[in-house]
């Protein structure tokens, strides 16, 4: 059984950019006393429009830095399109638990009432084979809407979460879904929860809206009590921002999204 000093070791979490935040949000309130390391890799955002085994190279890269210089004792990718893509080639290269961002599709199939569901994603994560096998899996006999959405984890990057180009790329997607039977709306990218408020403006209270922060924390947080590898220490952990692209900008978007300072430092991996 680890010792306590070695609980206290950080826990790696990892997103093309800001998406990745709404996934810590979920962590931090769940597991208050762990500490964190958050690497936003936007210095090749957008994830979504790259090829599979760029997103491996990168996912072991990014791996492979948490290790060597934060010593991480657990792993959370806090990105669907990396999930989708590499998350099975990190598994077999690491011993320590990862856990996965897959799209929400088990709770929105267990939720609709209507046996129509929509899901929005990056391009890459809309082709994937395991979003496939998701609706495959859960969503035998309903009709799934999937919907690639190109560009909009970029508007997110910049903060700018009212503009008139998030507004449009929003009504352009979701054309699909307003007006339909679909009655939940599953958030295939971690960078659309930030975008909640203005998708319910665009289909109203009927649909729900569903994105899987919640659940990955409780995966966490599970793993970390059957690997006896919880933080005992009593008082709230901490959180380092890193950045492989400009940390300034990083910072200035960050603390936008989580309401509250944020100092985040480059490095290179």
């Amino acid at each position: 059984m680890p010792d306590i000093k070695e609980n206290t070791r950080p826990i790696g979490v990892f997103d093309s950019g800001v998406g990745g935040l709404s996934v810590l949000i979920e962590l931090r309130r769940l597991l208050p006393n762990e500490n964190f390391v958050f690497l936003a890799d936007q210095l090749y955002v957008p994830y979504g429009e790259k090829s599979k085994e760029e997103l491996v190279d990168l996912g072991i890269r990014i791996t492979d830095y948490l290790v060597d210089q934060h010593d991480i004792k657990m792993l959370v990718v806090a990105c669907n399109t990396s999930t989708c893509n590499s998350i099975a080639e990190l598994r077999e290269k690491y011993s320590f638990p990862i856990v996965g961002t897959v799209p929400a599709i088990k709770p929105a199939a267990e939720k609709t009432k209507t046996k129509t569901v929509a899901v929005i994603s990056t391009p890459s994560t809309s082709k994937s084979q395991v979003l496939q096998n998701l609706i495959n899996k859960n969503c035998g006999n309903m009709n799934v809407v999937n919907i690639g959405c190109k560009n909009l984890e970029n508007v997110v990057e910049e903060g700018k979460l009212n503009s008139a180009k998030v507004n449009n790329l929003l009504l352009k997607y979701l054309k699909k879904v307003k007006g339909s039977d679909v009655d939940c709306l599953v958030l295939g990218c971690t960078h659309y929860p930030f975008l909640k408020e203005n998708i319910k403006r665009i289909l109203g209270p009927k649909v729900l809206l569903i994105d899987g922060g919640y659940g990955i924390a409780k995966q966490t947080k599970f793993l970390l009590e059957i690997h006896f590898m919880k933080n005992n220490q009593k008082r709230v952990g901490e959180t380092l921002y890193l950045s492989t692209g400009n940390p300034v900008k990083f910072s200035r978007v960050a603390a936008e999204l989580l309401k509250h300072p944020v100092s985040a430092k480059t490095i290179t991996i």
